[in-house]
């Protein structure tokens, strides 16, 4: 596995990358945004750590390039920033988890390690579908009536675990573990904005809605009972 780290404080970049190299990864390493930017954008890497604050590109730059360019590799936001807006924005632009400073060695590891295996696909199982919404595990790629459907990283994991659990309601505490690997906060509205965000790419331009709320519960996809023959 090869990841990028962008990351101005020297001490800071070379920690990371002793680090994940003692765990077994390749690492490269750039102390700037606009170095950061072209390895990211002309390399490949199967996860990037980005710092936000750099001095020249920062980090929600970078991610809005990649995404804008159709990359759909993991990025974890390493920041000192830690608002609720911030939070959302990252989200908004297609990060995937954010650890803030300062951290523990361990637990970035372990958030490393986590988006991996879930950007890896199962070799037995290569689609999902709910109605004419088709995911194809294989190349992260949905589509409904045959139409391609551009979704960010975080986006396609969300809607792949609405799919797989059809018709069973999941609740923002669950949706929150198992796609950001976060403990849920009622004073957040993370969840609300991705599924907001999933919803207009998904449902607002088709008649047949999938997405649906219930209130006081949280999300499911299915087809409607009255859509139903």
């Amino acid at each position: 596995m090869k990841l990028l780290i962008v990351e101005d404080e020297i001490k800071t970049g070379e920690y990371l990358k002793q680090g994940l190299n003692e765990a077994g990864f390749v690492v490269d390493l750039s102390h700037n945004g606009l170095d950061g930017h072209h390895l990211a954008m002309t390399e490949r890497y199967d996860l990037l750590i980005l710092d936000v604050m750099l001095p020249d590109v920062d980090g929600w730059r970078i991610l809005q390039s990649l995404r804008e360019a159709g990359k759909e590799v993991p990025v974890l936001f390493l920041t000192a920033r830690d608002s609720i807006d911030d939070r959302v924005k990252g989200l908004e632009l297609g990060a995937d988890d954010y650890l803030v400073k300062p951290f523990v060695f361990a637990e970035l590891l372990a958030r490393v390690r986590t988006l991996l295996r879930r950007s890896a696909t199962p070799a037995t199982e290569l689609s999902l579908s709910v109605a004419d919404l088709a995911l194809d595990l294989a190349r992260h790629r949905a589509s409904r009536g045959g139409r391609r459907i551009h979704l960010t990283t975080k986006e396609f994991a969300l809607l792949e675990l609405l799919v797989r659990r059809q018709g069973e309601v999941l609740p923002r505490s669950l949706i929150a573990s198992q796609v950001w690997d976060m403990n849920f906060d009622s004073d957040t509205n993370v969840i609300d904005v991705a599924i907001r965000r999933l919803r207009g790419k998904i449902d607002d331009n088709y008649d047949l809605k999938l997405i649906q709320t219930i209130r006081g519960m949280g999300y499911m996809i299915d087809v409607p009972e009255e859509q139903i023959d």
